[in-house]
């Protein structure tokens, strides 16, 4: 008798938990689909960015008036690698791919006699990295987007990453992350932010 009304109760229990797990189920769809709309409303606009500045690369006293943003400094000695995961796992390979790239990228740069520094976007690519290269970390942002995706926190990654280059602390930028699909489908991207490099083929 005691070994049905265990049973009994442990259908009830698992019948509750079922309904609490569906209803964070809906609740991360709903959230899923608010940042996707926001990713796909954001890249008409960069990606029409990059074109402009591309036209502005294509005029043939763009070397000579162009400045240091854009053109780089002429040397390539300091690289600054900023990778972009997520705060938090149970993502599968999200993070996973972000931060194999980028200790693929340190460890070539580094084989060729280059400075490299790291500034971390999300707590895992810290984790991640600090093992082998927690001397060259330079910051970590964390809880970026948390709130819902706001213009004010790229910003000031963005003032950094600037402040840091007008003080000769870098050369070169080049910015890993996850370049979105679809939900189940998500790109290992290294796109170099300074100097301005274009894709071959691109307008």
């Amino acid at each position: 008798m005691s070994n049905l009304k265990e049973l009994k109760n442990r259908i009830a229990s698992v019948k509750s938990t079922q309904k609490i797990t569906s209803a964070m189920k809906m609740v991360a769809a709903s959230r899923f689909r608010k940042a996707q709309d926001a990713v796909e409303q954001a890249r008409p606009y960069a990606e029409r960015m990059e074109r402009v500045i591309g036209s502005l690369l294509d005029d043939p006293g763009a070397a000579e008036s162009a400045p240091p943003l854009l053109i780089g400094t002429g040397t390539e000695d300091c690289h600054l690698i900023v990778a972009m995961t997520s705060d938090r796992g149970l993502c599968g390979g999200f993070n996973s791919s972000i931060t194999r790239e980028t200790r693929r990228q340190i460890t070539a740069l580094q084989g060729m006699g280059k400075t490299v520094k790291l500034l971390c976007i999300g707590r895992k690519a810290r984790d991640q990295l600090k093992g082998e290269f927690a001397d060259i970390i330079v910051e970590t942002h964390e809880n970026i987007g948390r709130a819902g995706i706001d213009y004010s926190e790229a910003q000031a990654i963005g003032r950094q990453i600037l402040e840091m280059f007008e003080a000769g602390e870098f050369d070169v930028c080049t910015v890993i992350y996850n370049k979105f699909v679809s939900a189940m489908t998500q790109i290992v991207t290294r796109h170099p932010l300074i100097p301005v490099i274009m894709d071959e083929g691109e307008e």
